[in-house]
């Protein structure tokens, strides 16, 4: 029989391409298939981020130092479950998880250590925070009032991407309809108090990292980036001012065309999304995006394979038209990153940047029969899922109704009994196999961090005015249960020290929880 070839969607791959179409258009101009700036890398790189934070806000001001050091140049925050999903340290349900995946954030106290001789004007920051969003923007920019810096310069992003965390990630708190509010109070607030601040990194990396395939990606992702669209128009924002804050972030597979089709098609298709949605400004039909390689790739077997997946994947992001981009560390199948695998992680991206050439021209594999027709046939597919989704009544409802979740969960499925039929390889895993050799070093955070934060947080209301929270997380509820844009009340809030755990109780009284 004769062998078949397909993409990791299933797209079929022929043997050989012929002459796919006359012209292409232009870098830098509607639809952006082939790039947002005209000059792509030959003008600026894209900014290299190394996704960190672990244990407590000391530990991690520690790892941001060392990565400034090393030449990253934007910060990249991760937080613990408990500051994720609203529980302060000493609540209950925090037990074993401080710390643990990110560094545990309680109060505006712990934000002013975790930046610590950083300068927020100076760096940009990206945090992916999802359901706590506007609590943990809130106590970025008390902060960087703290140092005196014009809030209206801070650059930065949050991720804020409730849609995918009801679909595939599971961090939500409140029903939809409430989350929705607070996404677009962030997007109207922002607008005026922080211009440069990108408001949602609407995610298809976890989306990715359920099991999805790369058409599947791409295509809820843009439907959920199509809904969030509708939410703020509803509000009465202006698409040509809220659409140029909001940004993508992408996985990025080791499918190596596939994953660079992928976002060439992204571009093509957000861009006409905006402009069916009555965008006039091409700036708010650009589809900018940060990408990250693929977490679910890497093997705790032979990990130091890890560092080749990581670089081809690091590449198609780049040849793909990335404008951020966090490289994996090799050893995250078995622990947070050590020190020396975030560095090798990050000279992987420099290597590519000043060693590889593939930056000197844009989108360098424009005009390849293969790359064209497989961009077109991404496009196509994802299309058929948002049609579908449409249909239905948008991502909300296709979400509620449990379609997205079953069609990931159905790939995910299909993917693994490929690998356990060994019909898709796996080096080191199911081919190319050795017996297990320990690594040397793995990155470990102890449990009495808790105790810690907990004592942190006794000190903290030993030594606030507890009688103004009390008075402002009321204001806050009464709010909530209004009309009124929640953010300065938030961020009132936050400087007077109330805790991420009291706000998000706050609005668990008032919304309920999903």
């Amino acid at each position: 029989m004769e062998k078949k070839f397909s993409t990791t969607s299933g797209i079929g791959i022929r043997e050989v391409y012929t002459k796919h179409k006359e012209g292409l258009e232009l870098p830098g101009v509607f639809p952006f298939t082939r790039g947002i700036q005209k000059d792509m890398y030959r003008g600026r790189l894209w900014t290299m981020r190394q996704y960190a934070g672990f244990s407590t806000a000391e530990e991690s001001n520690k790892r941001y130092h060392y990565l400034l050091q090393q030449g990253t140049m934007g910060l990249s925050v991760a937080f613990d479950l408990p500051t994720q999903i609203g529980y302060d340290s000493d609540h209950d349900f925090a037990e074993g998880e401080v710390g643990k995946v990110g560094v545990a954030i309680d109060s505006l106290r712990d934000m002013e250590i975790l930046f610590d001789g950083i300068e927020l004007e100076k760096i940009t920051t990206s945090m992916t925070i999802n359901a706590t969003a506007s609590i943990l923007l809130s106590m970025y920019i008390a902060l960087a009032k703290k140092q005196g810096a014009d809030i209206s310069k801070i650059s930065g992003t949050i991720q804020n991407d409730i849609l995918k965390e009801y679909a595939a990630r599971g961090t939500y708190i409140y029903p939809p309809k409430a989350s929705m509010r607070l996404i677009t109070d962030i997007f109207e607030y922002c607008s005026k108090e922080v211009p440069k601040w990108n408001t949602i990194s609407i995610s298809g990396y976890h989306i990715r990292e359920a099991g999805s395939t790369a058409v599947q990606e791409l295509a809820f992702t843009l439907a959920n980036g199509k809904s969030y669209l509708m939410a703020a128009i509803e509000k009465g924002l202006d698409i040509d001012v809220f659409a140029k804050r909001l940004s993508f972030f992408f996985n990025c597979h080791n499918n190596f065309f596939e994953e660079i089709a992928k976002f060439r098609a992204a571009r093509r298709m957000w861009a006409r999304i905006t402009k069916e949605l009555g965008a006039t400004d091409e700036r708010a039909m650009q589809l900018r995006f940060h990408t990250q390689t693929g977490g679910s790739t890497l093997t705790a077997q032979q990990p130091m394979n890890n560092i080749v997946r990581v670089t081809s994947q690091a590449m198609a992001a780049v040849l793909g038209g990335t404008q951020s981009l966090h490289t994996n560390g090799f050893d995250e199948a078995l622990s947070l990153p050590t020190e020396e695998a975030a560095k090798i992680a990050l000279r992987t991206q420099q290597v590519i940047a000043f060693e590889s050439g593939v930056t000197d021209t844009v989108d360098p594999l424009a005009g390849s029969y293969f790359m064209e027709e497989l961009t077109d046939t991404m496009e196509a597919e994802a299309w058929k899922y948002i049609e579908r989704i449409d249909a239905m009544g948008g991502s909300v409802q296709a979400i509620e109704e449990g379609y997205i979740q079953k069609e990931i969960a159905d790939a995910s499925y299909r993917y693994q009994t490929e690998v356990e039929s060994a019909e898709r390889i796996i080096v080191g895993v199911n081919k190319f196999t050795e017996p297990a050799a320990p690594l040397k070093e793995v990155f470990r955070v102890d449990d009495s961090i808790r105790q810690v934060q907990m004592k942190k947080l006794e000190i903290l209301k030993a030594e606030r005015d507890n009688e103004r929270v009390a008075q402002l997380l009321a204001k806050l509820e009464a709010d909530a249960k209004g009309q009124a844009n929640l953010m300065p009340g938030i961020v009132e809030a936050v400087e007077a020290y109330a805790t991420l755990g009291e706000i998000a109780d706050t609005f668990r009284r008032v919304f309920g929880e999903y």
